[in-house]
């Protein structure tokens, strides 16, 4: 009987760490300080920005927009580095809420979705999705700019 309970506990342990295993996540937060510049009539909006946080940098596009009744919306694709070798890919949504009284600047909250397979490095199999809120002014098109906190989980 001493051995039966003894490998199902090994079993429960086991099993156990195979799940923990299969959810490995990876906790996502910081800030961003991204900079948009237009490419000309008809081109995508290309986004650079340094973050500090869990992501240390990100380059993207901007590649559709469209005029909403509180202000735009924007289909997006970013990748996202870390320190340690890892990236992702995502697409994404943003959505942009006009700031009353203050023309050309906007709310923004993006929803990003890492796209399966598109990880590389220390983030290969990682997938899901996180998501940001900040500031944005696109008044200048020479000089587009925005802060944002990110945050979320992924995982494999």
């Amino acid at each position: 009987m001493k051995v039966k309970t003894t490998m199902f506990a090994l079993a429960l342990a086991l099993s156990g760490q195979a799940q923990a295993k299969a959810n490995e996540c990876i906790d996502l937060g910081g800030v961003a300080l991204p900079n948009f510049f237009a490419e000309g009539d008809g081109q995508p909006i290309i986004i650079s920005a340094t973050l500090m946080g869990s992501v240390q940098n990100a380059a993207g596009k901007i590649l559709a927009q469209r005029a909403t009744a509180t202000g735009l919306e924007m289909d997006m694709e970013h990748y996202f580095g870390r320190s340690d070798g890892g990236s992702v890919y995502t697409q994404d949504l943003g959505i942009l809420t006009a700031v009353p009284g203050r023309p050309g600047r906007y709310m923004l909250e993006i929803t990003y979705d890492v796209q399966k397979g598109k990880g590389r490095g220390t983030l290969i199999g990682y997938d899901g999705q996180f998501k940001s809120y900040g500031l944005v002014d696109l008044r200048d098109p020479n000089n587009m700019q925005g802060l944002v906190r990110y945050s979320g989980q992924i995982c494999k």
